[in-house]
């Protein structure tokens, strides 16, 4: 495979490509919420699964999600090689992901809680495998559509900016779903929207995939060798190992928070809408600092910059602490400077990883982004399934009282206190130990951009 696939070089990208790129977080951004907002609530309070047993089923998950990621980014790379593009993939996930992401929140009632539990779990291993088969190929794409250090943060800014509004829109708009009919019937109908809308915008990014010529003589990445050259690739970057345990850091941060949004909403604010409110205090801020973080990369770098927004992200998270004593209004100003931060947190290390992909092929002669995208997504996928799991023995430790559709019940004051916590004190600490992991990533600009690399890059 040639060193660099890149489609427009170092040129400006298209507004056109921009746009129809960032549009397929609408499906990365949909898929990552809400499951991760709802799954385990529905589970307990709908389908009276018990806690434990609820993060057993979204661990198991993202445990097939992880195992299946690096192979699934070895068959990318051989799809390019005798291909010419990664687009084959991308439109198979996006034709299956709508249909099993359905399957997922079709439980029919009165089945019995293991019967449902297993239900789910299967339906949503299948709903993540068409996830994988679009997300492998399309983190990868970026170090093929520019060679650009700018040009890459642009791209990703602005795919972090429609991120955050899919975010928004269903994280606000699933829960407004949800309440059509009874809870069966109204999770039913959040799936089939939502799938659709999940569906629409990686078909629409798949578009945007380079034509190239195929190699048909090329025998590229074994599917089974997919473990092996994702190893090879965390052992010889030492860029990509650093960037990674960030992020991977970060997703656990972030996806306990998500996991925990609902429960806090409804135990800790003491109010249903208060999920609503909470994700427009986070997202808001996300959408109109994303393009504020694009500016600060241009001027300090984007190393510089996601430190910043780590930092800000941290500080936010720790203030919510108070509302273990004291739970109020006041807390959608620390989710807003957490958004603001958060919108930094997802654009810059993305950003990143093209530059991680492109200085490996300068020093090794090939281009292996689908490994890189395959075993970034593992990470990623492998954080925000323990955010979930961490969340699930949280409630499970400080007696979390599960239940079906229909039946009130009181929470003890120890699970409402877990809570807090899982939606605070730990989130916190967690990305505060990522800016250990970020302080050992040597790459910058010039080292991209400019004629060389230097030695001290490649410790």
């Amino acid at each position: 495979m040639p060193a660099s696939t890149s489609a427009t070089g170092s040129s400006r990208l298209s507004t056109s490509v921009v746009a129809r790129y960032a549009i397929g977080s609408l499906g990365t951004g949909g898929f990552a919420t809400l499951p991760g907002l709802v799954l385990v609530f529905y589970m307990t309070d709908t389908l009276g699964v018990a806690a434990w047993a609820a993060g057993l089923v979204v661990t198991v998950a993202k445990i097939w999600d992880v195992l299946i990621d690096p192979l699934i980014g070895g068959l990318s790379d051989r799809s390019l090689l005798h291909s010419g593009s990664r687009r084959r993939l991308m439109i198979v996930g996006g034709i299956a992901l709508p249909i099993f992401f359905l399957l997922t929140f079709a439980v029919p009632a009165g089945v019995a809680p293991a019967a449902a539990g297993a239900w789910v779990v299967i339906a949503f291993i299948l709903a993540s495998t068409s996830f994988s088969l679009f997300q492998v190929p399309y983190i990868a794409l970026p170090a093929e559509l520019s060679d650009h250090y700018d040009q890459r943060t642009r791209l990703l800014t602005t795919r972090v900016a429609v991120l955050s509004g899919a975010i928004l829109l269903f994280g606000a708009g699933g829960p407004i779903l949800r309440k059509i009919g009874d809870p069966y019937t109204g999770y039913l109908v959040m799936a089939l929207v939502a799938g659709l809308v999940i569906g629409a915008g990686m078909l629409i990014a798949s578009t945007v995939a380079p034509k190239g010529m195929p190699y048909p003589d090329a025998h590229g990445i074994p599917f089974s060798e997919g473990y092996r050259e994702g190893i090879a690739a965390l052992r010889r970057s030492a860029p990509f190992r650093a960037l990674l345990g960030t992020f991977l850091l970060q997703a656990l941060a972030t996806g306990l928070m998500l996991a925990a949004a609902n429960y806090v909403a409804v135990w800790v604010m003491h109010s249903d809408d208060a999920l609503t409110f909470l994700f427009v205090a986070l997202i808001g801020p996300a959408i109109l600092f994303s393009p504020v973080w694009n500016a600060i990369s241009r001027r300090i770098g984007k190393e510089r910059a996601y430190v910043w927004a780590t930092v800000i992200f941290t500080i936010a998270a720790a203030t919510l602490t108070i509302a273990i004593w004291a739970p109020g209004a006041w807390m959608y100003a620390s989710v807003a400077a957490a958004g603001a931060a958060y919108a930094g947190m997802q654009a810059l290390p993305m950003a990143m990883l093209p530059d991680v992909i492109s200085h490996d092929a300068r020093l090794h002669g090939e281009a292996r982004a689908g490994v890189f995208g395959g075993v970034w997504t593992a990470g990623e996928t492998t954080g925000m399934a323990l955010g979930a799991a961490a969340l699930a023995a949280v409630l499970s430790i400080t007696g979390y009282v599960q239940t079906v559709a229909g039946h009130v019940v009181v929470q003890p004051g120890s699970a409402v206190v877990g809570i807090a916590v899982g939606f605070s004190v730990v989130p916190a600490a967690l990305a505060a130990l990522s800016l250990l992991t970020l302080s050992r990533y040597r790459l910058r600009r010039e080292d991209i951009d400019g004629p060389g690399i230097p030695q001290e890059a490649l410790a």
